[in-house]
């Protein structure tokens, strides 16, 4: 069995990496593309994957994703067109879902977050849509999903690929990061996505109003040149913005407290058990919300909650890291196999 995965942005890259691994170990031959988009391909090569580029982000215009989606479908079309392809799998890749349309390829799609309009594509192709078990199944229904393909399965996306997690004692001094310093990541939203098309002026106040803590280190992982050199330009000296890529789970583990305007990122500190703020403005998923309800995410909703961050140091690393998942990889490559 040939089967192809395509990662179209870059938490997707951390997510599929176990189950191809795992695909690789059971011996199947593999098709990967990927995406110019945000950090897609350099992690990519820094996670060693064989990978073909192929398309692009459409950027922040809804005829410009639309006309970038169409593109590149018939681009992965042409790329694959005598590869003999068996089964497609992505972290619901749209581009993905029109091209197995075309050439008649089962498609396995994950999905944890129900507030992305292109959903509907993915719910009228997809064989088989798997979500974590408290993603809220009912949320994809209006998409044209039916109930026989939703399947779940234990635990988070995050809960995968950070399932054999194992903190690098070095990290801090490799990187540059005093050990004694209050350190805090933040990862402004995306600004390019069809979910959050609007601006997030949270992200910045609260990244002024930490910064102006004494013994902070802030690391900002921008998405873009833009969201960078907009940030910069604040000019705040304790604010760092890596020029290399970090280790993104280890970055995190590390961490004082996380802030985030997007999810991935913020589950991740969920997991690894650092405090975390969510400065999310777009339609809160199910996912989020069972968090927020469960007390393991701190939801900031407009600027008078912002003093609500609190800035400390964090004790007990290993206690507060609860590692789970360890047959998850198993069992999400076996559902995918049974479809």
């Amino acid at each position: 069995m040939k089967i192809w995965v395509d990662i179209a942005n870059s938490p997707q890259v951390l997510f599929m990496s176990p189950i191809i691994a795992e695909l690789h170990r059971r011996g199947y031959e593999l098709v990967i593309t990927t995406r110019q988009h945000s950090e897609t391909v350099s992690l990519a090569d820094y996670y060693g994957f064989s990978h073909t580029v192929i398309g692009a982000h459409g950027g922040g215009t809804l005829i410009g994703k639309v006309v970038a989606i169409v593109i590149r479908a018939l681009r992965l079309i042409w790329f694959l067109r005598r590869q003999h392809i068996d089964l497609a799998i992505s972290g619901s890749s749209f581009s993905q879902a029109l091209a197995v349309k075309w050439m008649h390829i089962p498609l396995i799609a994950f999905n944890d977050y129900e507030g992305n309009p292109g959903m509907h594509i993915i719910c009228r192709v997809a064989r088989k849509i798997l979500v974590p078990n408290v993603f809220s199944k009912q949320n994809l229904y209006h998409y044209g999903a039916s109930e026989d393909q939703i399947e779940s399965y234990n635990g988070l996306k995050e809960n995968i690929y950070l399932s054999e997690f194992v903190p690098d004692q070095g990290f801090l001094e490799n990187a540059g990061i005093p050990p004694d310093k209050i350190l805090v990541t933040m990862r402004p939203a995306s600004d390019v996505s069809a979910y959050h098309q609007f601006e997030n002026p949270l992200f910045e106040e609260a990244l002024n109003y930490i910064a102006r803590h004494n013994n902070t280190v802030v690391i900002v992982l921008p998405r873009n040149a833009k969201q960078r050199q907009k940030y910069e330009a604040l000019g705040l000296s304790n604010v760092l913005f890596p020029s290399r890529i970090l280790d993104g789970p280890n970055l995190i583990y590390y961490s004082d407290l996380i802030v985030g305007a997007g999810g991935t990122m913020n589950r991740e500190a969920v997991i690894l058990g650092s405090s975390v703020y969510s400065l999310f403005m777009g339609m809160l998923g199910s996912i989020d919300q069972h968090l927020i309800d469960s007390g393991k995410l701190i939801w900031i909703k407009d600027s008078s909650e912002i003093q609500k961050i609190k800035i400390s140091k964090k004790n007990n690393f290993e206690s507060n890291f609860q590692q789970t998942g360890q047959n998850l990889v198993t069992e999400i490559v076996n559902k995918i196999l049974e479809s």
